[in-house]
């Protein structure tokens, strides 16, 4: 793809998920017309509402999944435990942004007639890469598993989006990450 076509099509996917997050209706002209691009171009990159709908859960899941080495290499190997928990606040955001396309996610499942994917092994592989990276070097208990750590954190998905989550999520994830500290051999 074209740089310049793939910047329409992030621009696309970033207004998307904004204006679908408030209005799971929202016509595609207003969508198209907020990122810039023309009707053509919106709909050679989308067809329907359903392709904009599950490409942005899949836009947001990749770059969730992609931040977790992006940040192991930003921190280094002395500083995993930063890498996780800053990794933990981009999951957050996921949550949020997921739960505010929750309607739009049911339309575009239903009108599509399957499931939506991909599942959640990416970002439980992200996770387990970051649980490992903090296991050696100590500063996590030893043995938590990616399932387990995302039962753990699974209160975010209860966090209203409307309201002023950040400050919640923050603290259900400082939680976290000290239960997951409590036990670690140290370096």
């Amino acid at each position: 793809m074209r740089s310049d076509a793939q910047r329409n099509r992030e621009r696309i996917l970033e207004v998307g998920l904004a204006e679908l997050t408030c209005c799971a209706d929202v016509p595609l002209s207003t969508i198209a017309k907020k990122a810039g691009v023309g009707q053509g171009t919106f709909y050679r990159n989308f067809p329907n509402r359903e392709a904009l709908v599950l490409e942005i859960y899949r836009y947001e899941m990749q770059q969730v999944t992609d931040s977790a080495e992006q940040l192991l290499r930003a921190h280094g190997p002395d500083h995993p435990e930063r890498a996780l928990r800053e990794w933990m606040d981009h999951l957050a955001r996921f949550a949020m942004a997921k739960a505010g396309l929750a309607d739009a996610i049911r339309q575009a499942t239903r009108a599509a007639g399957s499931p939506v994917g991909p599942g959640p092994t990416p970002v439980l592989d992200a996770a387990d890469l970051l649980l490992r990276a903090n296991e050696e070097a100590g500063t996590i208990r030893p043995g938590v598993r990616a399932d387990d750590f995302f039962l753990t954190i699974a209160g975010l998905w209860q966090i209203d989006p409307g309201g002023d989550w950040q400050p919640r999520a923050a603290r259900l994830l400082d939680f976290v990450m000290d239960g997951l500290r409590a036990g670690a051999p140290g370096r």
